[in-house]
């Protein structure tokens, strides 16, 4: 009878002692969500997001992690399946216990997250261009504004540079980010006298794939008289179909040039990029910037892919998403040294100002009051090996305008998220 009591106590100290040891460790790491989309039609572009985000923590957990602490990744997937978004994030902050997320790509995506983030308090940095219109307490803004991108594309568009276009093709996929990017170049080009008639809008569902008819509706809009350019919001796997018709079409740059928003380096690894020459993109980083900063990020990358024996890994490439993650991710960790917590509003208190040497080569800052970076713009070609030639670019950073000036009503918004 003793043996066996001194076997039950010595089991029940064990447990104690492993629960003590589990909260130890528990105490010693900060878990970190990572919401990315790594299947579904989404996967395209948002699993290179996830890998930026593992290999960023693993460079600041090298480098001693954050106020002592290892961060600890806690990463989902939530399929390209929107409300599976906003699941997944309920999971992260209310089981998991994360301390911050990172992710999401779509604005659909976004906005099905915010109701939780909004309700739990929690706090996510989004790294993708996006249309503005919304500025959240819960939320830091490390992608473009429409004024970081967008505006600028069209105004390249339309110089002599850019080949003085007079007619626009507005083509995206149907969904939030498209349409309300597509309702401010709307104003915007009317305030340039571009009439309603030299405007073409098209949509297409997610995970469309036979552009055929579309393109051919293109080069007839194009075919009458005017100089015509396409505006491309068209999002994930899509993009793929969309540019090998447009080369088996023979729609070439100098003919009608195609400008996108959502297509970079990672989305034209899947396509013979030889026929799209010329054709153009705009963003906020390019792989093939010549900058210390940029030649260090690629080669960490290209490392990390190789170590991690990532799918095709001797020919991956940056994007700029992938940049505006790890930027997020280390202005993250500024904020937190210098509030001494991961406590979401001391966090969000301490974001304002922060700045981080990027790899587009320059040091971007986030904006005190509306929770945007200021980021440089560029607008690049691209060149038969998939990479992109800059053509344009701002003279520096410019601030972010989350509620455009094109949109009525907006000169009554505050630039600045309101705290309830």
């Amino acid at each position: 009878m003793s043996k066996r009591r001194t076997f039950i106590k010595a089991t029940v100290l064990a447990a104690a002692l492993s629960s003590i040891g589990l909260a130890a460790h528990a105490a010693d790491t900060i878990k970190v969500g990572i919401l990315h989309s790594l299947s579904g039609t989404m996967a395209i572009s948002e699993t290179a997001l996830k890998e930026t985000a593992l290999m960023t923590i693993e460079e600041i957990n090298k480098s001693g992690g954050v106020m002592g602490k290892k961060l600890e990744p806690v990463v989902v997937d939530p399929a390209s399946n929107w409300p599976l978004f906003a699941e997944k994030s309920r999971q992260l902050l209310s089981k998991d216990k994360v301390a911050v997320v990172f992710g999401c790509w779509t604005s659909v995506s976004r906005k099905s997250v915010l109701p939780v983030f909004k309700e739990l308090n929690g706090l996510l940095f989004y790294p993708v261009q996006y249309e503005g219109e919304e500025l959240e307490k819960n939320v830091f803004y490390t992608g473009a504004a429409p004024n970081q991108q967008a505006i600028p594309a069209v105004e390249y568009l339309m110089s002599k540079d850019g080949g003085e276009a007079k007619r626009f093709v507005l083509l995206g996929t149907d969904y939030v980010y498209p349409r309300t990017t597509n309702k401010i170049l709307r104003a915007f080009l009317k305030s340039k006298g571009i009439a309603d008639a030299d405007i073409m809008e098209e949509y297409t569902p997610f995970g469309h794939s036979d552009y055929q008819t579309i393109i051919a509706k293109i080069k007839k809009f194009a075919g009458e008289g005017k100089k015509t350019a396409v505006v491309s919001t068209i999002n994930g796997d899509s993009n793929v179909p969309f540019y090998k018709e447009l080369g088996n079409a023979g729609l070439k740059a100098t003919d009608v040039p195609v400008v996108a928003f959502s297509v970079g380096e990672e989305e034209l690894r899947g396509v013979d990029t030889k026929p799209l020459v010329g054709h153009l993109a705009a963003w906020n980083y390019f792989m093939s910037l010549k900058n210390p900063q940029n030649e260090k990020f690629v080669k960490m990358y290209k490392d990390w892919a190789v170590k991690n024996k990532l799918p095709n890994a001797s020919t991956v490439v940056t994007n700029d998403p992938m940049e505006a993650t790890y930027v997020g991710i280390h202005m993250w960790k500024q904020a937190v040294e210098k509030a001494k917590s991961t406590d979401v509003d001391k966090v969000i208190a301490a974001m304002g100002g922060q700045s981080f040497a990027a790899p587009s080569g320059y040091t971007l800052k986030m904006d005190e009051t509306n929770h945007h970076l200021w980021k440089p713009v560029f607008i690049g070609e691209i060149k038969a090996d998939g990479q992109f030639n800059v053509v344009w670019k701002t003279k520096g950073p410019i601030r972010a305008q989350p509620w455009s000036p094109f949109i009525a009503g907006n000169e009554s918004k505050k630039d600045a998220p309101e705290v309830k």
